[in-house]
């Protein structure tokens, strides 16, 4: 447990930091199972659409360093290329 007064502001301050962190990579996990739900069903629109949304959500995640930016590169190019193969 903290002792001193800035260990516990340090705590309380990463309690909260993981609390938005955790929602927003919640946010991202739950955009890319949205463009699979649409993928899955065929439909073509709305798997675009869903991949727009998705795209803009992981770019603001990787910019905020909570996933790395190969890792955001890696998932909208294997949705961009999944969306592609509908289409086909």
């Amino acid at each position: 447990m903290a002792n001193t007064n800035q260990a516990r502001k340090r705590a309380r301050q990463a309690a909260a930091r993981n609390k938005h962190n955790s929602s927003l990579r919640s946010m991202m996990r739950t955009a890319i199972k949205q463009v699979r739900h649409a993928i899955d069903a065929g439909d073509q629109t709305k798997a675009n659409e869903a991949f727009v949304n998705a795209t803009s959500i992981i770019d603001r995640v990787a910019d905020k360093n909570i996933i790395h930016k190969n890792k955001a590169a890696r998932q909208k190019s294997r949705l961009a290329a999944a969306v592609k193969a509908i289409s086909a």
